[in-house]
């Protein structure tokens, strides 16, 4: 028979797939560095792999709050992304026309997080985990702004020059 699963496995099922998918980002984002052709974007990729880096730590750090091993589960969500931005790649020469899918590939990614991180937030502090809530809540600030740049990226430069090459 069935155990009836709680917001505490929600909870932990959530942080395993986006603990699975910021591992994924990690290895995803020095290639779309090195695919950028806008020494902004580059640098806004480079940068973001090293908040990566740290968001990794902390929900390490939301797992042992837990008692848990942190781990994770796929994640077909990220790994569609992630596609995606790997088609941009191989689809499109290197030049601000990739660039302008390669930022609206890691807006969609960074989507995804913000999405994710504010429902483990939500449930974090419904079931009273407070350390969690203030790891969680740093990550969401980095994500949250990270989309801003990659936001401003495009719309005041890379689109437009995007649309001139093409043009």
């Amino acid at each position: 028979m069935a155990t009836t699963k709680g917001l505490n496995d929600l909870l932990l099922s959530f942080m395993q797939d986006i603990y699975y998918a910021e591992r994924q980002i990690l290895k995803a984002l020095p290639k779309m560095a090195k695919a950028a052709a806008n020494p902004q974007l580059k640098e806004a990729f480079t940068h973001h792999r090293e908040e990566t880096q740290g968001q990794v730590e902390r929900l390490q750090k939301a797992f042992e709050v837990l008692g848990k091993r942190a781990r994770g589960v796929t994640c077909e969500a990220i790994n569609g992304l992630i596609e995606e931005g790997e088609e941009v790649i191989e689809e499109f020469p290197e030049g601000s026309v990739r660039d302008a899918g390669l930022a609206a590939c890691a807006q969609a990614v960074e989507h995804y997080e913000i999405a994710r991180y504010g429902a483990l937030i939500a449930w974090a502090r419904t079931v009273g985990q407070k350390e969690i809530v203030s790891l969680l809540e740093e990550t969401l600030a980095e994500e949250k702004k990270a989309d801003t740049l990659l936001n401003q990226l495009a719309s005041k430069e890379i689109n437009q020059q995007a649309f001139k090459d093409a043009a």
